[in-house]
């Protein structure tokens, strides 16, 4: 089993389902988890249940001096951050009955589902990375939760398909600029639809027969439990993280 003991983990969309499964799951591997979305009653329900110790931070991660806030804070409480899982997203309405098509797609759901999916994380990022950097022997992970449709395309979701593939490149990209620091940054997707708010217009049935919310917990600890020069610049589902760090 992984063991994350003492390591310090921000988990942004910690509020509910794949990001509120991840860090429980890690809170009950040793990590102290900071837990951010915008909701704090929400987070506070999911701080009440881990095993751990937590750091409740309401933010919205589209606001650069929240953002600020919450890495000052968790260095504050715990000394350092070690991972970063950039999960909060949005979908719009891509996945609901009515998927929109590009010429339907206001401006203002274009670019919140922009301001959340890519710029969040790219603020988040720049900020731990800041702090990574900042020490005698720099280390981390910053793992960015993407989609199959960061590497796909179906119609109706333009919008959402378009911030996936760019949090892809911004995955690459970043990777490139800190391996030599000893920093990994990689992304991760469920490997399918997961029975999560995104898809509750489906049939109870289905949903049941879909991934849960739990699919990305055992890759999410084995890509923070990563030391310097370990695998980075890659985008796996799930499943093929957990075979190749496994």
């Amino acid at each position: 089993m992984t063991n994350l003991d003492e390591e310090t983990i921000i988990v942004t969309g910690a509020s509910r389902g794949l990001g509120r499964s991840m860090a429980l799951s890690l809170s009950s591997l040793g990590a102290n988890v900071v837990l951010v979305a915008r909701n704090r009653e929400d987070l506070e329900s999911a701080a009440n249940e881990a095993d751990g110790e937590t750091l409740v931070a309401p933010a919205d991660v589209r606001d650069a001096d929240a953002v600020d806030r919450v890495v000052s804070s968790t260095i504050e409480r715990f000394g350092a951050v070690d991972t970063l899982i950039n999960n909060a997203g949005l979908s719009g309405l891509s996945f609901g009955d009515e998927r929109q098509s590009l010429v339907d797609t206001s401006e203002d759901e274009w670019d919140r589902i922009m301001d959340v999916n890519v710029r969040g994380v790219a603020l988040f990022t720049k900020r731990v990375l800041e702090e990574m950097l900042d020490r005698d022997r720099p280390s981390g992970n910053v793992v960015n939760v993407s989609s199959g449709l960061g590497r796909n395309a179906i119609p109706g979701a333009a919008a959402y398909i378009t911030s996936k593939w760019g949090l892809e490149g911004f995955t690459r990209a970043v990777a490139l600029e800190v391996e030599s620091d000893g920093i990994n940054v990689n992304a991760i997707d469920p490997g399918g639809r997961v029975n999560t708010r995104i898809w509750e217009h489906l049939p109870d049935d289905e949903r049941e027969q879909i991934l849960q919310a739990d699919v990305m917990d055992e890759a999410a600890a084995a890509l923070a439990a990563q030391g310097p020069n370990g695998v980075t610049g890659d985008s796996m589902t799930a499943e093929e993280w957990e075979q190749r760090l496994g």
